[in-house]
């Protein structure tokens, strides 16, 4: 009779390095999303660190002590010592998302933060029932939505919102902010070791805290404030909030939508990722946790969804099993209910976190092409304009907001406002005038509604016209009429045809694949390219290739050609793997 093995231990010595790599990565996400709440918008403090601190720490340590616990439970089932849990945080697009393009712009419009409150802790409530329907539905919507089409939309957000504000920020106070930025690239890109061992985000928030209280940019005052407001969180329940904040929501949920359909599908990559690594966990159970805890911090005023984490295989490289995940999740709470969060973002400055940010934004939009076969580049590559149309459009509204209020503190009567006015009091800047000077401010204000969707369309239906698979093409545009139709995309406000000359440009255009579908059938056949990189000779995964074709037709295929040959060369393979596990291991700690 054999004896049951105990499993992997609670702790072991690599779990110490898990947790210094994975509650650095959390601490920086954390307070990059507090900051820019309470500092970039000037969200009030007592809901920020009062209500929106505990609640989503409460979901970062409960998400790694849940994962931490079925980590344990495999491990004992498969008498194994060696299985490591999924690292566990908030998810990093969301928290600019929901800062800069939810609870922003509905204090802009109801000039109420408890109001605005209300519509991010909504938008958090809907994320978590989509993720919630993902961890069902996931396999099904990873099937039929290419994977270049959304992550391409992603990329722009990325590239655009994610990356684009914060540079601006950065060169605002470039001796802070460029150098943390270029720390960063030295320990994330290159994976040069830094001083002391301390992983590159730590190091670089170090460095630029030390500079900006060098040179003056930091204001003590601000540092007394947050001692004088000392208090330790009590979470409170905010249902009363719902009602109030789905009123607002419907100009948000455009964007919600997808951001949900990235969260399921990255958590339930990392656990394909995990897979790879030897340990296969309940994917269904596992990508329930997140989607529960998100719906569950929304109910004590959470804004922030949470979602299993990359890097497993970096943190189990690092010898990391269960005990990191479990510490993270103690600290992280200490932190959040002893109210020390509200100092340590007063000490340290918005501009050091920010660089943190454009690197994100490069590497969801890397991961795009990345992920994508070379022939798909285009479709990756058109999703990004819809958003820069959408952020260019956005911008001008806000500089005529700023060019209102600063007139109004002038004490002027005079305003301006975007298209002709009759009224003598405003000055109207015509759209023609615009589009004359080479800004076609309605083109652009239209891709602002429900740009996410608008660039998932889009990019989806030129992705499958690359695969000469009209008809799916045609779905998508018809799609695209629907939402369209009912003022779901191009339109500020839902309601029946509120856009008729887009919802029949997207008819029109469906109309024109059908008809391709079924002339010259012949020409919609495709040969594969096999000198395409990633080619895998699926059936279902071919590249037209013109000459194959025409030769296939002259009845000439057989004809001798030329065999493109690989280079095998086995230390260029061997670096390159090297170079891949090492930035496993950094993505870990970068989130």
């Amino acid at each position: 009779m054999t004896s049951k093995k105990p499993g992997t231990p609670l702790w072991v010595a690599g779990d110490l390095n898990g947790f210094f790599g994975l509650f650095s990565n959390s601490l920086t996400n954390f307070l990059t999303a507090v900051s820019l709440l309470a500092v970039a918008i000037s969200m009030p403090g007592d809901i920020v660190y009062g209500s929106i601190v505990p609640a989503t720490a409460l979901a970062i340590a409960l998400g790694n002590f849940a994962l931490a616990f079925i980590a344990r439970r495999m491990s004992i089932k498969e008498g194994r010592s060696d299985v490591t849990a999924m690292p566990y945080g908030i998810s990093v697009p969301h928290y600019f998302a929901v800062a800069l393009a939810v609870i922003l712009p509905a204090y802009v419009l109801t000039g109420d933060w408890m109001l605005a409150w209300a519509v991010g802790i909504v938008w958090n409530f809907i994320e978590g029932v989509i993720m919630l329907a993902g961890a069902f539905l996931g396999k099904y919507i990873k099937n039929n939505l290419p994977r270049a089409a959304m992550l391409g939309a992603l990329a722009g957000f990325a590239i655009t919102y994610i990356a684009g504000v914060p540079i601006g920020n950065v060169f605002t106070a470039p001796y802070i902010g460029l150098v943390c930025f270029i720390i960063l690239m030295v320990g994330w890109l290159a994976h040069k070791r830094l001083p002391f061992n301390m992983p590159a985000g730590a190091f670089a928030i170090l460095v630029g805290t030390i500079l900006a209280w060098a040179t003056g940019y930091m204001d003590p005052a601000a540092v007394t404030s947050a001692v004088d407001d000392f208090s330790i969180p009590v979470p409170m329940l905010t249902v009363d909030l719902f009602f109030q904040g789905f009123a607002y929501i419907a100009p948000f949920l455009p964007a919600a939508i997808p951001l949900g359909i990235y969260d399921f599908l990255e958590s339930m990559n990392n656990l394909e990722s995990a897979a790879v690594a030897g340990e296969k966990y309940p994917t269904r159970l596992c990508m329930t946790i997140p989607a529960v805890l998100t719906i569950a911090s929304s109910f004590i005023g959470g804004v922030f969804p949470t979602i299993i984490y990359i890097g497993h295989p970096g943190w189990k490289a690092a010898g990391a099993r269960i005990g990191y995940s479990i510490l993270t999740g103690i600290v992280i709470l200490l932190l959040s209910f002893l109210g020390i969060l509200s100092i340590v973002t007063a000490v340290i400055p918005l501009v050091a976190l920010l660089p943190i940010l454009m690197y994100i934004g490069m590497v969801i939009g890397t991961q795009a092409y990345e992920t994508a076969k070379p022939r798909h580049f285009a479709a990756v590559t058109l999703a990004f304009l819809p958003y820069i149309g959408s952020f260019i459009a956005g911008k001008i509204s806000s500089t005529v907001d700023s060019v209102n209020a600063a007139l109004s503190a002038a004490g002027s009567n005079v305003s301006v406002a975007l298209g002709a006015s009759s009224d003598p009091d405003v000055v109207g800047i015509g759209f023609d005038i615009l589009s004359g000077n080479g800004v076609p401010y309605e083109g652009w204000a239209s891709l602002s509604h429900g740009d996410i969707l608008i660039a998932m369309i889009l990019s989806a239906t030129v992705y499958y016209i690359i695969d000469r698979k009209y008809l799916k093409g045609s779905v998508y545009l018809l799609i695209g009429a629907a939402l369209s139709f009912f003022g779901i995309i191009h339109a500020s406000t839902f309601g029946i045809n509120p856009s008729p000359m887009v919802t029949v440009a997207y008819v029109l255009a469906a109309a024109v694949l059908i008809v391709m579908s079924v002339y010259r059938r012949r020409d919609n056949e495709l040969i594969a390219d096999e000198n395409e990189p990633g080619y895998d000779g699926a059936e279902n995964d071919r590249l037209w290739n013109p000459d194959a074709l025409l030769q296939k037709r002259l009845g000439t295929a057989s004809a001798a050609q030329p065999q493109a040959t690989a280079p095998a060369h086995g230390g260029e393979r061997a670096s390159a793997q090297e170079h891949g596990d090492m930035q496993v291991h950094d993505e870990a700690q970068a989130g």
